[in-house]
C-alpha cells in the first residue's frame, strides 16, 4: 500500500508506517497536479498539513483513496463530511501538537509585555549608538504574575495554555460553547501532581475582564473577535492569535493598537496567509511568527507517530 505524505511527516512516523509494510512517499506534489499524481500511483492514504487542500474534486476522481490524514488540528482545508460520505476515512492529530502551540503563545507573551519583539528589531541597527534611549524606550514592562489571562476556547490546547499560565501566577478564565468545565492538571518532578477544576464564562465576561487574550477557537465564518468585542476589553489589553487567521479582524487591531485601546499583539496565523498585510508585518507593537504553532521536533514526532498508528489500525487486519 502506497501513502503520499504530500505536505511531510516526521522520521518516526514513516518508520513506523514502513515497519508495518507501507511505502510512503515523502514527494511534495503541486495541488495542480496531486489528482494525477494520486491516480498514477495508486495513492490509497494521503496524508496532508495546512498547505495541501483536499476538495470535492480529488475524493470524486480519486477512488483509490482510502483515508485522508490531517497532520494538526483543523481539518477545514479537507471536505470531511464529503470524504466520509464517500467511503473514505478522515483522521486527524488533535492532542499531539497542544503542548507546543501552548508555548508559542507564551513566547509572544512575555516577549510582548517586555518588548522583546521590537527590542530584537532595533538593538542590532541601533544598539551601540542609541542604547540608553532604547533602554528608556523598553523600559515599563509588565509581569504576568497576578495578571488574568481570558483563553477563547478551551479544548486541549486552550487547556494546555492554562497549565502555563497557572504555572506562571496567572489568573485564568475561559469560555468555549461547548465545555462547561474541565479539570486542569499539574504535574511536578516528584510525581505530585495537583487537579483543578475551571468552569467556563461567557465571552463577554472574559472580553470585559482580561488583562490578555488568547483565542484558540477553529476557523469560524465571521470574525469572533472585532471591533465591537474590543471596544469592551480593557485598556492596554494584549492578544495573541495562534489558532486560525479570519477569526480576528486585523482591520480592527490595527485601529485599536493606534488609539491604545491593544498595547500589543501577537499573531501566528493570518487573515491573508500565506501574504500576510504589510501593515501587519511592519507594526512595532505586534509579535510575528510564520505559522509555526505546531512545529517543534517533539510535536512532529507525536503526529507522526499518531498518523501512522491510526492508518494501521485502520488498514492492518
Amino acid at each position: 500500500m502506497k501513502i503520499l505524505a504530500n505536505d511531510g511527516i516526521s522520521k518516526s512516523g514513516i518508520d513506523a508506517l514502513n515497519d508495518a509494510g507501507f511505502e510512503v512517499l515523502t514527494v511534495h506534489v503541486a495541488q495542480e497536479q496531486l489528482q494525477n499524481y494520486i491516480n498514477e500511483h495508486k495513492i490509497e492514504v494521503l496524508l496532508v498539513r495546512s498547505a495541501t487542500k483536499v476538495r470535492k474534486d480529488i475524493i470524486d476522481n480519486c477512488p483509490s483513496l482510502k483515508i485522508i490524514g490531517r497532520g494538526g488540528v483543523g481539518m477545514d482545508n479537507i471536505d470531511v463530511e464529503y470524504a466520509r460520505k464517500n467511503g473514505i476515512e478522515v483522521i486527524n492529530t488533535p492532542a499531539a501538537s497542544s503542548e507546543s502551540v501552548a508555548e508559542l503563545v507564551f513566547a509572544h507573551l512575555f516577549g510582548g509585555v517586555r518588548f522583546l519583539h521590537d527590542s530584537n528589531r532595533n538593538m542590532p541597527l541601533e544598539g551601540d549608538t542609541r542604547f540608553k534611549e532604547l533602554k528608556k524606550n523598553y523600559g515599563g514592562g509588565r509581569e504576568l504574575r497576578e495578571k488574568t489571562l481570558g483563553i477563547v476556547g478551551f479544548g486541549r490546547i486552550g487547556r494546555e495554555v492554562a497549565k502555563i499560565a497557572l504555572g506562571c501566577g496567572m489568573k485564568v478564565i475561559a469560555s468555549d460553547r461547548e465545555v462547561g468545565e474541565a479539570d486542569i492538571t499539574l504535574t511536578f518532578y516528584d510525581g505530585q501532581n495537583i487537579t483543578l477544576k475551571i468552569k467556563t464564562a461567557p465571552i463577554d465576561k472574559l472580553i470585559k475582564h482580561s488583562d490578555f487574550i488568547s483565542l484558540h477557537v477553529p476557523s469560524q465564518s465571521g470574525y469572533l473577535i472585532g471591533k465591537e468585542e474590543i471596544s469592551k476589553m480593557k485598556e492596554g489589553v494584549g492578544i495573541i492569535n495562534a489558532a486560525r487567521g479570519g477569526i480576528l479582524d486585523e482591520n480592527a487591531l490595527l485601529e485599536a493598537i493606534e488609539d491604545g485601546k491593544v498595547s500589543f499583539a501577537a499573531l501566528d496565523v493570518f487573515e491573508n496567509e500565506p501574504t500576510p498585510s504589510i501593515k501587519i508585518l511592519m507594526h512595532d507593537k505586534i509579535s510575528l511568527t510564520p505559522h509555526i504553532g505546531a512545529a517543534t521536533n517533539e510535536a512532529q514526532d507525536r503526529i507522526g507517530l499518531e498518523l501512522a498508528n491510526q492508518i494501521i489500525s485502520i488498514l492492518v487486519k
